[in-house]
């Protein structure tokens, strides 16, 4: 396991109240190394510190919860069946390091590449708020207390658009600024150091 070079959560700061919130993971670029329409678990690398960052999370009483675009569904790259297979593979190497998902929320469509019945409009489709939207269905997420990290513009219209308390933006895919209101950062490091001061 890495070391992630921090302090111990104080114990006071753990499970201090009943809110439910959320560490909302974009996945490319985020917990796995962004490789263009990923779906060969032979093509997996975690991005450094994915691991301590979600420990760190969980122990400060965040549900884990990746939201993530799939339009190499859409387009027929790949089907929904090896998405899920990938995951099955991600979500057992990340318990290997001490990391439960609580929840993987993809969306398959898009509107203009998009074959077949995947060629739509959707909700869930960030910067729709969708697949935010369903953590608070299926978990009492309080949005207003939640974080998202992610390294597109879309996430970080969704976050806003959902009324998260921070969107975080990784450096490295998108070159100009964004609109709305974001920290841009360049480590996952950098995240799990803002949680842990904020408790």
């Amino acid at each position: 396991m890495e070391d992630d070079g921090l302090a111990r959560i104080p114990q006071e700061s753990l499970g201090g109240d009943m809110t439910q919130r959320a560490l909302f993971l974009d996945r490319d670029g985020v917990v796995n190394e962004e490789v263009g329409y990923l779906h060969r678990v032979e093509e997996v690398r975690f991005v450094d510190g994915i691991f301590s960052l979600c420990r760190t999370a969980a122990a400060l009483g965040y549900r884990l919860i990746v939201v993530t675009n799939q339009a190499g569904i859409a387009r027929g790259y790949y089907s929904e069946a090896d998405f899920e297979t990938l995951m099955d593979f991600m979500r057992g190497a990340l318990r290997k390091e001490g990391v439960e998902l609580d929840a993987v929320y993809h969306c398959p469509f898009h509107p203009e590449h998009g074959v077949g019945k995947y060629k739509r409009e959707h909700e869930d489709r960030k910067p729709g708020t969708g697949m935010l939207r369903r953590g608070v269905r299926e978990f009492g997420i309080e949005l207003s207390e939640s974080v998202l990290v992610g390294d597109r513009c879309s996430d970080v219209a969704a976050a806003n658009a959902a009324g998260l308390r921070q969107a975080f933006l990784i450096n490295g895919t998108e070159i100009a600024k964004c609109d709305g209101e974001y920290l841009r950062v360049g480590s996952l490091l950098e995240v799990e150091r803002w949680l842990v001061e904020r408790g």
